[in-house]
């Protein structure tokens, strides 16, 4: 939202009434309202009685009506809805696009339990669909979603995490993005750390779900401004996910600071991790993997330096300002009506 206001547009953000843990007022700006009742509540799913449910639609869907009044958009973006009213998309008829960086598409309608009431209920949306990578367009078709347009923009690096840094010599330092938690690799990462050399240590720029040990360093939640400095105090980033990725930004931008990373292919991330090439692949749950992986590294400056090259030309494809561009184009394109069907009804619903 701030690149299209940077590029011109008047923006106006409405969102649940959540805060990040390493987010204040003052970061979004504006013309932010958090406004909108959601399902999510504290990492959980609380279930509703049937008066709270049609509550939170009723309440959802007003407020959404009373801000197309007030600022009459020409489009409206829908970013990560997982967790609020699929009405809101579904119902919806002004121009729009939506743009897709997990599977909400996919868990959003079973979260809804109003949504959930009509099991059968048609998942149908207009506009132009941009999806992160082509893994995650077809899990939301599989789902059931009749989309009229839909395109594959990958997420891009911001411009603070491109700018490669020198490569320190070679100090056991590992680094983990993110919470440190099963499905994400944090059992795998913890048992390779036992396999390497007692100087290893482990880093984690996130929460600890599981019980790191006294090997790990455990920084909590990093601001996203903060990060570029945990990559470069860094020898190799790991991502030992256990889980499919909708695509994996964590090692593109370790790369893109001229780290090397020791990754699953699975999901999202197999569309741009090359084994050897620009990361080293390893399986899933898979600690013995991730340990050698990391020990080729260090004994193989050469394989360091290489991975680090293909790394950095990787990142270059995958800008922000060429994903902020694509999001720009197709929202012009929504106003215009220059997509595939007819063009959406007058605004309403």
């Amino acid at each position: 939202m701030r690149a299209l206001r940077d590029r011109g547009h008047d923006v106006r953000v409405l969102c649940t009434d959540t805060y990040l843990d390493v987010e204040s007022p003052e970061d979004t700006g504006a013309d932010v309202h958090r406004s909108l009742h959601w399902y999510w509540r504290d990492h959980q799913w609380p279930r509703l009685s049937l008066g709270a449910r049609l509550a939170v639609e009723r309440y959802d869907r007003d407020v959404l009506a009373m801000h197309v009044r007030d600022f009459a958009p020409d489009a409206i973006a829908f970013f990560a809805m997982g967790g609020l009213p699929m009405s809101l998309i579904t119902k919806n008829r002004l121009p729009a696009i939506g743009v897709v960086h997990d599977d909400w598409l996919v868990y959003g309608p079973r979260e809804d339990q109003w949504h959930r009431l009509v099991p059968r209920r048609r998942r149908r949306a207009h506009g132009v669909w941009l999806f992160v990578s082509g893994f995650t367009r077809d899990r939301a078709l599989d789902a059931g979603w009749s989309l009229a347009t839909t395109d594959v923009v990958p997420a891009g690096v911001e411009p603070a995490f491109r700018r490669p840094r020198p490569s320190p010599p070679w100090s056991w330092s590992l680094l983990f993005v993110g919470r440190l938690e099963e499905r994400k690799g944090g059992g795998v990462a913890l048992a390779a750390l036992e396999q390497l050399p007692g100087q290893a240590r482990l880093t984690v720029a996130g929460a600890a779900l599981i019980d790191a040990g006294t090997r790990v360093r455990v920084l909590g939640s990093v601001a996203h401004t903060d990060l570029p400095y945990a990559y470069a105090a860094a020898d190799v980033v790991i991502a030992p996910s256990l889980v499919e990725e909708p695509f994996g930004l964590v090692a593109l931008e370790a790369m893109a600071l001229g780290r090397p990373v020791v990754a699953t292919a699975r999901g999202g991330a197999a569309e741009y991790l090359r084994d050897g090439v620009n990361a080293l692949v390893v399986e899933p749950d898979d600690p013995a993997g991730v340990a050698a992986a990391v020990r080729r590294l260090a004994d193989d400056p050469a394989l360091r330096t290489r991975l680090r090259h293909g790394g950095i030309a990787t990142a270059k494809e995958h800008t922000a300002e060429r994903f902020h561009a694509r999001v720009e184009a197709a929202l012009a394109d929504a106003v215009r009506g220059a997509r595939v069907g007819s063009p959406p009804p007058d605004a309403g619903g």
